[in-house]
């Protein structure tokens, strides 16, 4: 059986046109890699939910993906749901709502928040319709907490079973992560989410 011969130019044309995919492999990975990596760590950020504590609204091991770069451009809102680093052990990680605001004053009493700030110096009652009706929020003191400039009061949607700021007590903005833009699983369960208006 003869064998042929391949003749050298077209050798050369075979290992160049080779090497120039290698390159132009290497070079899509490269731009690939340098537009998700600071996607991935400073503007978005997949979470997934542990435990009962936001249920309703949130279930076990929903997978979320969290804004990392709204707050360094605007502040947090009275209702906006967010991602913490846990004040008492700063390598985990809450996800929350936020109920009072800085420099605000919070007292729970008689199932019901009451918010005392510069508007509402006698306080107002919280209303919060993205709660189940007749969930009544529980202290185990009447207690008026004082937020600092920094600190915001934060619980958990299902509040006879949320770890929360009644608790911990009020969490600094420095531990706050950044607030649930979308639920991304399940399928079924895909959604949007925005700040609750509230009329105070």
């Amino acid at each position: 059986m003869a064998l042929r011969q391949f003749k050298k130019p077209i050798f050369n044309i075979m290992i160049k046109n080779f090497f120039l995919y290698i390159f132009e492999l290497v070079k899509i990975i490269a731009i690939s890699l340098a537009i998700i990596i600071p996607i991935r760590y400073y503007l978005i950020q997949p979470f997934y939910v542990k435990g009962a504590s936001m249920e309703p609204n949130f279930y076990d091991h929903e997978y979320l993906i969290i804004n990392e770069i709204s707050y360094r451009f605007e502040e947090p809102k009275r209702g906006d749901i967010i991602v913490f680093k846990y004040p008492k052990n700063p390598q985990e990680y809450f996800i929350k709502r936020i109920i009072g605001m800085p420099g605000e004053k919070v007292q729970i009493k008689d199932g019901e928040i009451k918010i005392f700030n510069n508007t509402y110096v006698d306080g107002v009652v919280l209303e919060e319709s993205y709660l189940e009706q007749n969930l009544k929020t529980y202290s185990s003191n009447e207690d008026i907490i004082s937020l600092g400039e920094n600190e915001y009061y934060v619980l958990g949607d299902n509040r006879n079973s949320s770890k929360d700021s009644r608790s911990f007590g009020a969490v600094d903005k420095s531990f706050i992560v950044g607030k649930v833009l979308l639920r991304g699983w399940p399928f079924t369960r895909v959604k949007l989410f925005d700040t609750p208006a509230y009329q105070y």
